[in-house]
This record gives C-alpha cells, structure tokens and sequence, in this order.
C-alpha cells in the first residue's frame, strides 16, 4: 500500500509516516518545504490546483492522508488571513479530494470539534450534523469535511481534540515551560473534552486505511472526559513539577490573560464508541498518553 500524507512537518503527519513505515507500506510525505526528514518527500502547496493533481498522479496513491491544514485559531481572525485560511483548509482540501477521485484513492481528513458549537454536556457524535462553528477555524475545517463528503465516497472524516505532539506547539510544552518559572498556573476548568496523542491517533489512521469502513469517525484518548485544568495537574504531576494549579473559568482566565481573538468551544466531548461498533482499537488512556509523551520529551 502507498500512501500520500499531507504536512509532514506537523504534529500528526509525521507521526503517520512513521506508522506506516513500522508496517512495511510506501509512505509518502507532502509538504511546502523541503524536509529533513528520513523519508520520500515531494514538495506540495495544496492551494495549486494543477500542481496537486499533478503530484497525485505521480505519486498514485492508494490513500491519501490529508493531515496539512491552518490551524492557528486566533490567526485565522486576523481578516488578512481570512483567504489564506480558506484557501488552505476549504480549497486546498478540495484540490486533493479531487485528485483522490481521479485515481481511485481512499481519504483521510482530519477535522475538528470545532465544527460544532460547543454548548451543552451531551458528547458530540460523529454523525451529528447540527454544525455551528463558533469562528473562522472552525468553520473552514467544515467547510472541508464537506468538500470530501461532496466529492468522495471513499473518505474517513476524523474529527480529533485537543491534539499534542513532537513537533510544534502544544499544550503540555506549554505548561511545562510556563512551570519552570511560575509556582502556580490559572488553567481554564470549564472547557471541557480529551487530549489526543498523535502517535496513538496515527495508529488508529493506518488501522483505518486498511478498511474500507468509510464515514465520519472521532477519535481522541481514552480515559474520560476533563478540563484544560485537570490536564495541567496531570502535566505536572507526569513531570515531577512541584506547580499548583488554580482552576479558573474562561471569563476568569481571560481577565488574567486577555480576551482570546476567537471563541472556544466549552463543550468538546466527542462520542468514539462508533469506533469499536466497526472494530477498531480506541486509542489508550489520556494519562498513559500524557506520561508517555513526557517521558520522549525528557530524552
């Protein structure tokens, strides 16, 4: 099996291409730079039209991993971001559905929670279509899970939450350097949903790719559902960090903080129990997640 990933510099991308290579298949890595990477890599801005198709059509996947996106929520506010937003996220997504269809490639699209409004308890489903994106983020991400559903009837539609990492920003990085110099940290407590390991969801992604049980999936770690509070006292607890955390509510934080350009969502539970109705292994618990990441981070 060959298959194409999209932003293999991010968080995820890089991780699938490192699951595909410990199973034996092709991987292919997409991104607008040059990488350094140990792996087959093509240079690709997903916003060209032509050049997509024409790498697509090179490469002939048998999957295509689409994991490149804009994903700076504040960023995309910003109203001279507005189009590169949308070109990345909306057009781009569509450029390589299109490209899919033309040779006959499964996809993958990772989405979001942020598709939905973020209000109430009850845990999003993945077949929920009562879509509000509360900004710009948001609703470009749902603007492409449509393109895909438009153009393609072999896609997964992965939505994840609260997503952490080797590469680039995340939030345990954030609270562990934050807690090298503070002794105790505000954390947001009324937000709630579950991290996701990108090296568990990689995983999961290859195990998807291997089927053909097509549709709209959630997927994040097990272990319940909690706040960015109860996360930073696992944070610290998982680093050995003598931190307090205060658990503060978002007008709270933002009046410690600054108002945030753009509205979060409160309510980020998603359902992941379609994911073992179709047999597929949900990913482990957040807290092992969490101290395995730490312990990489340490070496």
């Amino acid at each position: 099996m060959k298959v194409l990933v999209t932003g293999t510099s991010g968080q995820l991308g890089f991780d699938v291409m490192e699951e595909l290579a410990r199973r034996g298949y092709t991987g292919v890595g997409a991104d607008r730079s040059e990488s350094n990477a140990d792996f087959e890599h093509v240079i690709l801005d997903i916003t060209d039209k032509a050049r997509v198709m024409e790498v697509v059509k090179e490469v002939n996947p048998d999957v295509i991993v689409h994991c490149a996106a804009w994903t700076n929520v504040d960023g995309a506010e910003a109203p001279e971001n507005l189009n590169v937003v949308r070109a990345v996220n909306v057009d781009g997504t569509r450029n390589l559905a299109e490209a899919a269809k033309e040779v006959g490639a499964k996809f993958v699209y990772i989405s979001t929670d942020y598709v939905f409004d973020g209000q109430g308890e009850r845990p999003w489903q993945p077949d929920d279509k009562n879509y509000a994106p509360l900004n710009v983020y948001g609703q470009s991400k749902l603007d492409g899970e449509l393109a895909v559903a438009e153009t393609l009837d072999k896609y997964f539609i992965v939505r994840i939450a609260w997503v952490f990492g080797r590469n680039g920003k995340n939030f345990i990085k954030t609270m562990i350097e934050v807690g090298k110099t503070h002794p105790e940290v505000s954390v947001v407590a009324d937000q709630i949903g579950t991290p996701t390991y990108t090296v568990d969801l990689a995983r999961l992604l290859v195990d998807m790719i291997e089927t053909d049980k097509y549709g709209y999936y959630h997927a994040t770690n097990e272990g319940g559902y909690i706040s960015w509070a109860d996360f930073a006292e696992e944070i610290y607890k998982q680093a050995g960090m003598d931190v307090k955390v205060k658990h503060v509510s978002t007008d709270e934080y933002e009046k410690i903080a600054g108002k945030a350009v753009a509205k979060r969502p409160f309510n980020s539970r998603l359902d992941k129990t379609k994911l073992v109705e179709n047999g597929f292994t949900p990913l482990p618990e957040w807290q092992d997640a969490t101290k395995r990441f730490i312990d990489l981070l340490k070496n």
